[in-house]
């Protein structure tokens, strides 16, 4: 089958797709959000100890998100705004993953991940009543539905029910992450989404500790079909405590072998005026997969790599 012949027959995904960006925008900017475009490159990447930016022309390295720059933006008063972006991590490939992908992040002032949890509700009845799938639809041999109740567990919950045990506040990190892929995701969003909850203190870099209980983050994900969809959480807008949590991720790369990044200091400076607020990030080629019922990511994009 010739290049143009393998395009062709991804009509049906490509228009799938345009459809859901369309949709995505039009929810954003009725609800009063501000679309915009930060950049592509960076000096100073997020130092999160499992993502790994791409060099490009030093000392940039392509975003592994906006966030650090969207964040900067609410700092400056912004109260709503959102973008749809390409963005890329390094050795990131498979069924679900490409390391160039296309994330939508919102970020709202004065609200917390309980608003987020709302949003990804209203966001999702809107995709799904657009293309016609409000009342369920076959994604690869499983039911999936949008309305009704959706699942929500705690992490502590959804651990000790699928993996038999229970996180503290820190936990040995293979055995999360391990427990988390092989026993708990896969029970998680069937037939209705799921929402993950209040993640262990040590598993949330970037998130606000719960007053109530300072051992967990308000950090939650957001699953369906057992596959991950978003990650939100309300933010840390401590600068002195964010600076001690990026050095302690530093010193876990470095440990890791990996590239240790400059600290972002202009977004550590901007924390002084960034007043209480929440943002999420979610995968949008997932999303689409899940709509269009494409068992692979390299079904919904026009050029995956090898075939650029």
């Amino acid at each position: 089958m010739s290049a143009e012949e393998i395009l062709a027959g991804k009509r049906a995904h490509l228009e799938l797709r345009c459809r859901i960006l369309q949709t995505i925008r039009r929810y954003f900017i009725e609800d009063g959000f501000m679309e915009v475009q930060t950049p592509l490159r960076t000096p100073a990447p997020a130092p999160e100890p499992y993502i790994e930016a791409i060099p490009a022309d030093a000392p940039y390295f392509l975003i592994t998100s906006p966030e650090l720059y969207m964040k900067r933006l609410l700092a400056a008063g912004y109260e709503r705004i959102f973008q749809i972006t390409p963005v890329f991590r390094r050795g990131e490939q498979g069924r679900f993953h490409h390391s160039e992908f296309t994330m939508l992040e919102w970020y709202r002032l004065y609200a917390d991940y309980r608003t987020l949890q709302e949003d990804c509700r209203n966001l999702l009845l809107t995709v799904c009543h657009e293309e016609g799938k409000a009342s369920g639809w076959d994604y690869q041999g499983h039911w999936l539905q949008v309305e009704g109740e959706w699942q929500h567990y705690t992490v502590r919950e959804a651990f000790r029910r699928f993996a038999g045990w229970e996180p503290s506040s820190h936990v040995d990190q293979y055995r999360f992450d391990g427990d988390l892929v092989e026993k708990v995701e896969p029970h998680l969003g069937f037939p209705t989404p799921c929402i993950l909850s209040d993640y262990p203190s040590s598993q949330a870099a970037l998130a606000r500790l719960r007053h109530d209980d300072p051992s967990v983050a308000e950090r939650f994900e957001l699953y369906w079909a057992g596959l991950e969809l978003a990650n939100g959480f309300s933010e840390l807008t401590d600068a002195a405590e964010q600076r001690s949590r990026f050095r302690e991720a530093l010193q876990m790369r470095r440990q890791q072998g990996y590239v240790p990044y400059p600290l972002p200091e202009r977004f550590l400076a901007s924390l002084e005026d960034l007043q209480p607020c929440a943002g999420i990030a979610l995968g949008v080629d997932r999303l689409i997969m899940l709509l269009g019922n494409a068992g692979h990511i390299d079904e919904i994009v026009p050029f995956p790599p090898g075939f650029d």
